[in-house]
């Protein structure tokens, strides 16, 4: 029997009583879904998965794409290493961000399943955007609500600890898209706020001394302690968070010690 406990924060559930090395039957899956559309973040401890068993769970919710930057596994074309070193003091990441919002089509998923993680720290935050909307104070909405934003993925590239892992073509490649500044959830209906100060630089057709007052506003109200919960990962635990509503923020207070962990990226839609 399926059990999707509320983590007791503003978004974030913890499920158990599945067995993901296994396959989903449609019930099983269409429970998931509504589970993790309601909670953002859906949390499965224990699973000691394979690449090809990660791989089939990620397939039953969309369709994994591959990511801009970084190769993935030598047999496994959407599943990345996200990993920092005991030597390296930058961790992948480390800033609020939605991912990849620079793209035409963001994701709308990513799924995360932690190999090896540090003796202590090494959690991630997510911050619940439809939340952020919904306590947005009128003269920041005022700022948000039918604007298009900027971003960009050549801030992002300046906070990676993973230069000595990419080509440099890699290295050399930019991404920008314009998307709303407020979207709408194809799935729930639901407004939230889709910035981040990872990638978002500008609002079109706003002075950009202007634009830059209303987004630092912005990026400080989207992350308020009572929109955010914090995961403490552990080995074989799987997390599933939805792109379009919520952001994340991986926490670097590990140096010294491994942590790695395999990524898979679900495509997404035109944000509108």
């Amino acid at each position: 029997m399926v059990t999707v406990t509320p983590s007791g924060g503003p978004l974030g559930a913890f499920v158990t009583g599945v067995d993901l090395t296994q396959p989903l039957d449609a019930s099983t899956a269409a429970e998931l879904r509504s589970a993790w559309l309601e909670h953002l973040v859906l949390v499965f401890p224990d699973q000691p998965l394979t690449s090809d068993e990660y791989l089939r769970f990620a397939e039953s919710f969309g369709t994994p794409v591959e990511y801009p930057f970084v190769d993935s596994l030598p047999d496994q074309p959407f599943i990345i290493e996200v990993l920092k070193l005991p030597e390296e003091t930058v961790n992948f990441g480390g800033i609020w961000h939605a991912d990849t919002i620079y793209l035409e089509r963001p994701p709308m998923a990513t799924m995360l399943l932690a190999r090896e993680v540090p003796p202590e720290g090494g959690d991630t935050e997510f911050a619940n955007q439809y939340l952020a909307y919904d306590e947005l104070p009128p003269e920041l909405r005022d700022g948000l609500d039918g604007r298009m934003a900027h971003n960009s993925s050549a801030a992002a590239m300046s906070i990676r600890n993973t230069a000595d892992r990419m080509s440099d073509e890699q290295v050399a490649q930019v991404f920008e898209s314009i998307h709303p500044a407020v979207r709408t959830h194809p799935e729930s209906g639901r407004r939230s706020i889709y910035v981040n100060p990872a990638h978002t630089y500008g609002l079109v057709g706003v002075d950009p001394d202007e634009a830059a007052r209303v987004l630092e506003s912005v990026f400080e109200h989207q992350v308020r302690p009572e929109f955010v919960w914090r995961l403490e990962w552990q080995p074989d635990t799987l997390a599933l968070w939805d792109n379009r509503c919520c952001l994340h923020n991986p926490i670097n207070d590990y140096d010294g010690h491994l942590r790695r962990m395999h990524r898979i990226t679900l495509e997404g839609d035109v944000p509108a």
